[in-house]
């Protein structure tokens, strides 16, 4: 059976069956490591003679009954422990929660490894409680960032965790860094396997965005390239001998305005159609055919274009590293 799709919300009394289930192991936990520590103690000499001088009649009957078959006592709770594997098991399967059925033992790892009876695992048993309390904090029974020592325990692990990823991306960038040094013919791979196979969209996005720009350009600035249109050209006209002399005959000044106002609407009717022609097939077509004669010779490799690139990689880099190097969690938590 393959769980695909965790049920989005069990019913509470469900719920309320697991948190009665985990009360009852954790309660067979404190029991089990209260023993073990007990038993262990009991070994010890001194802590005998104690235990023996304080009640010995309680003395033996734990040397008796219980620390002479503790073995077999401890096999009844590895048992129980057992079962609750099983049945864990058998519950996420049912309920769905993991997106395998096989997931459960490794996420529930500290349940599995709790079962094996020694003393390196037993205490394992104890971080059952996690999982008691994060069910129910997500019933809302509890709530606990709420905890102090919840804060402080996130607040350590926040910053472990973010001084340890700083670490390794230094290291990287660092390591990236010698490489761009150390490597021959850096910017020639760098042309060839990822600027050329993406030649025409690269040219198909540069005729784009001038036109585009142009055309934006031009729409936002219209009203002031046209009085600058109409000022250049009453200007040339006041300072042509012809213009001046026509202006002395009769009638010469109309005439003048008339050639003005006519040469003017002509200029602003040729900056407009040369405007709108941005938009059109025939002025992508030539923009697209002048990036590509280009392209080939902007991209040529020498000496000093070579190193230009991998320089300006390399303090990229080091930006970047100076970014990282930042404590950012002091700026969250001082």
């Amino acid at each position: 059976m393959l769980a695909r799709e965790r049920h989005p919300k069990l019913p509470r009394a469900v719920e309320y069956a697991h948190i009665g289930w985990d009360f009852f192991i954790l309660a067979a936990v404190i029991a089990n490591l209260a023993l073990l520590l007990f038993d262990s103690l009991f070994l010890l000499g001194w802590f005998e003679q104690l235990v023996q001088r304080a009640s010995p009649g309680f003395h033996g009957f734990y040397d008796a009954e219980i620390h002479s078959r503790f073995f077999a006592i401890d096999l009844v709770f590895v048992t129980i422990f057992v079962i609750d594997v099983l049945l864990g098991w058998t519950a996420a399967i049912i309920e769905r929660r993991y997106h395998r059925w096989f997931f459960y033992p490794f996420i529930h790892w500290y349940d599995v490894l709790g079962c094996i009876p020694l003393a390196g695992f037993r205490w394992l048993r104890a971080l059952r409680v996690l999982s008691l309390v994060h069910r129910l904090h997500r019933l809302g029974l509890i709530d606990v960032r709420n905890w102090s020592s919840f804060r402080f325990v996130m607040k350590y692990y926040d910053i472990l965790l973010e001084e340890l990823s700083d670490r390794i991306a230094l290291r990287l960038m660092g390591n990236v860094q010698q490489q761009i040094l150390a490597a021959d013919s850096l910017t020639e791979r760098l042309v060839d396997r990822v600027i050329m196979p993406r030649k025409s969209e690269l040219i198909k996005e540069i005729s784009q965005r001038l036109e585009s720009t142009v055309g934006k350009a031009y729409q936002q600035n219209r009203q002031e390239i046209m009085t600058s249109i109409d000022a250049l050209i009453t200007r040339t006209l006041l300072e042509t001998p012809e213009i001046q002399r026509l202006n002395r005959l009769p009638m010469g000044e109309t005439a003048s305005s008339a050639m003005q106002a006519a040469l003017s609407g002509v200029a602003q009717r040729l900056v407009d159609e040369l405007a709108l022609g941005i938009h059109s097939p025939e002025f992508r077509q030539m923009i697209e055919r002048t990036a590509d004669s280009g392209f080939d010779s902007w991209l040529t490799v020498d000496d000093t274009s070579a190193h230009v690139t991998e320089q300006v990689l390399y303090d990229i880099l080091e930006m970047l590293k100076e970014q990282v190097r930042r404590q950012r969690w002091r700026d969250r938590y001082e």
